[in-house]
């Protein structure tokens, strides 16, 4: 562990990848795995990095006490946004960004705690209200050391219920448990489910990209042609960083008079006027982010859009001609009313896949030895 590491003067292992691709462990999806078969009623983690809820345990069966390095909120209507990117703040501070609930003028904040800020009380309230009911609490892979968190297994206890610690070393807590087990979390829950024969399930990721195609008011020399933006963009937000490519690459296969465009950073946003209206095939060619290790880490996809004309677009303009601007696909979580002519494609991809087991997947490496747990 870290911290006898850290006690001995010694230096702490480097992370391996960012917690924008990190993948959950054998424990996260084993969790999953007892949620799903009605065994597991509560998850309280001191855990930042968001993993709990990329596992797929839901949002209302989960308290993140030291916040979420993906989360933002806002101080107005409560309302959360969990991003695909990590937020650049920390201890509550505005972020830049704008609430887009409707009527809602909140300014969102981050949702990951300083080293004096209180824990927020609605999910420490949910916390002990679940510790206090539970009959059984199991403590993976912590020190039971950080106030007020370390505290809340005392409550099954207090009120009838049993402990079980999970720790390769000692803690403070241990002489109020049942069980104690001296051993690491993915050993001890892959023996765990053995035993109740439920499987762990496969953690696969999913991806979506959204294919973003609007029109601009024709202008002065080119007032003639038709001028138009494409984008390749979060379906979070037009604006917001899309970590999980590296790079875009826009053409025209059937319009040599459109030059192609490489960008390399975010927005991968392309502008062009062609000199006609009419049907437009659009080529994405995007590139996926090393760190999340795709197979084929490069996508090539044709979208194929409605160029309108001047006077179209002045109808559009007038208000005498339906508009395109709501999005049509789930997925996608922005409005679209504000741009002209908009239209979205979304392209979904599946970028990560973890096989915990060899019966899961013929031919898949385990994420862990299959080890006795030691008691």
């Amino acid at each position: 562990g870290i911290w006898p590491l850290k006690g001995a003067g010694k230096p702490l292992p480097k992370l391996k990848t960012s917690f924008t691709f990190a993948k959950p462990s054998l424990t996260h999806m084993a969790l999953v795995a007892l949620q799903r078969s009605g065994k597991l009623r509560y998850v309280c983690s001191q855990n930042v990095d968001g993993l709990h809820l990329r596992s797929g345990i839901p949002r209302e069966m989960l308290a993140e006490l030291h916040g979420n390095c993906f989360a933002e909120r806002c101080p107005k209507c409560n309302r959360e946004y969990i991003r695909d990117f990590e937020i650049e703040t920390v201890g509550f501070r505005r972020t830049g960004r704008s609430c887009s609930v409707e009527g809602c003028t909140g300014r969102l904040r981050d949702h990951i705690l300083d080293w004096e800020d209180a824990l927020p009380e609605d999910e420490l309230e949910a916390s002990e209200d679940q510790s206090s009911e539970a009959d059984l609490t199991i403590c993976l892979g912590t020190s039971l050391q950080i106030t007020p968190a370390c505290d809340l297994p005392l409550r099954t206890v207090k009120s009838g219920g049993k402990l079980v610690i999970v720790n390769l070393q000692k803690t403070p807590k241990d002489k109020s448990a049942h069980l104690l087990i001296r051993g690491k979390a993915d050993e001890v829950m892959r023996g765990l489910l053995q035993r109740l024969d439920t499987p762990v399930p496969p953690f696969i990721r999913r991806d979506c990209v959204v294919l973003l195609f609007y029109q601009t008011p024709p202008r002065g020399s080119k007032a003639e042609r038709a001028s138009f933006t494409v984008q390749a963009c979060s379906p979070q937000g037009q604006t917001l960083p899309l970590p999980i490519l590296t790079s875009v690459t826009i053409s025209f296969p059937d319009n040599e008079a459109l030059k192609a465009a490489v960008i390399r950073k975010a927005p991968f946003t392309a502008c062009r006027a062609a000199a006609a209206p009419g049907k437009l095939r659009v080529r994405f060619e995007v590139e996926f982010a090393q760190g999340l290790g795709v197979e084929e880490p490069r996508v090539q996809v044709d979208a194929e859009f409605n160029l309108l004309g001047a006077a179209e677009l002045k109808a559009l303009r007038c208000g005498t001609a339906a508009r395109n601007g709501q999005q049509a696909n789930a997925t996608t979580r922005f409005s679209t009313a504000h741009l002209l002519n908009a239209q979205v494609q979304e392209v979904h991809v599946t970028t990560q896949s973890v096989y915990y087991t060899e019966s899961d997947k013929t031919g898949a490496i385990e994420e862990s030895p299959n080890k006795k747990v030691k008691r």
